[in-house]
């Protein structure tokens, strides 16, 4: 096939002359740092996902961070975790004094699987932190009867579920703290930035403290006609408070998430029926109503040759491409801190070997996807692509 001549990357963020215009006005307004933006981007998010509170912060590290310390996690406690995930997620555990116990996936979903996370709840288990691949929503309701039944808290990484449904709910609506991710890859995004959404108010209030250097109020609140600019600190915090000119392009992306999931949907669903019956790729399982999958990536795993010889030919075709997940457990300071050693998770070693995401954006285009299902054919051997055309797209979301 003919190589195209510009480069197709992994992924490029949706935006528009809404959100362009939504940075000057909130530029123009003079308050660019966490107000009014931010608090509706807050109040909006909240209500999109149907919790309580929803609270911005820097990213989804920094708000991860904050639950933990709100939750009094530390030394001698023990968080367990998927071995497939990004590395903050180990990093923030441990930089808290807590220790990292991970359990194994199942290989098809690469998701922790519940029986398994049972068996690893000792008396220091304090949290679990089931992690969301793909923006396929993790199977809920089993992970949730264990940890009732003993005693233990569930934060949801839900770093790749914007506009993802689990039984006709949004994740983040259920009774527990699910945090978001608003990098730049992500399904909504505003660079950089994250949220937490949670239903219990007292914890509220205290990630509220410990996000703005343990204030009661933020600063716009106290400047604000009326307010007073007087505070105290209850006890000492961070500077993890998300400004305005980020949340207002927050703002106007919330209310595209729809559309944007409908479009991410209808490509991975093109490169599915595209790449269906190749040797030696497995494809990432599809979501079923009430279940609505987010796809913020497109995840293969490649059994027919080396993962990352596949990768480097995508580059020749220029084609981008990612790597979701290294297994966390097999990361040198992991492995040197804590002992583990590969073998000890099988399935997640496995996925770790053979992941590979290809390009997926809303701005893609069925040649787009016609192009990278080819090549992948053309260097697995799967022949060109032509008994599985790529149903036309509208070209934007």
């Amino acid at each position: 096939m003919q190589k195209r001549t510009d480069f197709l990357p992994l992924s490029r963020p949706c935006l528009g002359e809404a959100e362009i215009e939504a940075v000057v006005a909130c530029l123009r307004s003079g308050w660019i740092t966490t107000g009014p933006r931010c608090q509706e981007l807050e109040t909006r998010f909240a209500a999109s996902v149907g919790a309580p509170h929803a609270i911005a912060a820097t990213s989804a590290t920094a708000a991860l961070h904050l639950v933990l310390l709100a939750l009094g996690i530390g030394p001698g406690d023990e968080i367990i975790t998927s071995p497939i995930t990004f590395a903050s997620t180990v990093n923030i555990i441990a930089l808290c004094g807590a220790t990292p116990v991970f359990a194994d996936v199942d290989y098809h979903t690469m998701m922790l699987r519940p029986e398994l996370i049972e068996e690893r709840i000792t008396p220091r288990t304090k949290a679990i932190i089931p992690v969301h691949i793909a923006g396929a929503p993790f199977d809920l309701d089993p992970l949730l009867a264990i940890a009732d039944r003993r005693g233990v808290r569930v934060i949801d990484d839900a770093a790749h579920c914007l506009g993802t449904v689990y039984k006709g709910k949004p994740v983040g609506s259920h009774p527990h703290v699910a945090i978001f991710s608003f990098q730049a890859t992500k399904n909504l995004t505003m660079a950089e930035g994250g949220i937490i959404t949670l239903h219990e108010d007292e914890l509220a209030g205290h990630i509220r403290r410990l996000r703005f250097h343990g204030l009661e109020k933020l600063a716009w609140e106290r400047q604000a006609k009326g307010g007073r600019p007087h505070y105290d600190v209850s006890e000492p915090g961070f500077k993890y408070n998300l400004p305005d000119v980020m949340a207002a392009i927050g703002v106007v992306q919330l209310s595209r998430l729809d559309e944007i999931v409908r479009r991410r949907t209808a490509l991975a669903e093109a490169y599915s029926r595209a790449l269906a019956g190749i040797d030696g790729l497995d494809l990432p399982p599809a979501s079923t109503p009430p279940d609505r999958h987010g796809w913020h990536i497109y995840p293969v795993k490649v059994r027919a040759r080396e993962r990352d010889e596949l990768m480097a030919r995508l580059s020749e075709y220029g084609i981008g491409c990612g790597y979701h997940f290294p297994a966390c457990h097999l990361l040198r300071y992991v492995r040197e801190r804590y002992g583990f050693k590969r073998g000890d998770f099988p399935a997640a070693e496995q996925v770790s070997d053979r992941a590979l995401s290809l390009p997926l954006f809303p701005d893609m285009t069925a040649a787009d996807v016609d192009y990278v299902a080819g090549a992948v054919r053309e260097i697995l051997g799967g022949g060109r692509m032509s008994a599985l055309p790529v149903p036309p797209l509208e070209d934007k979301p």
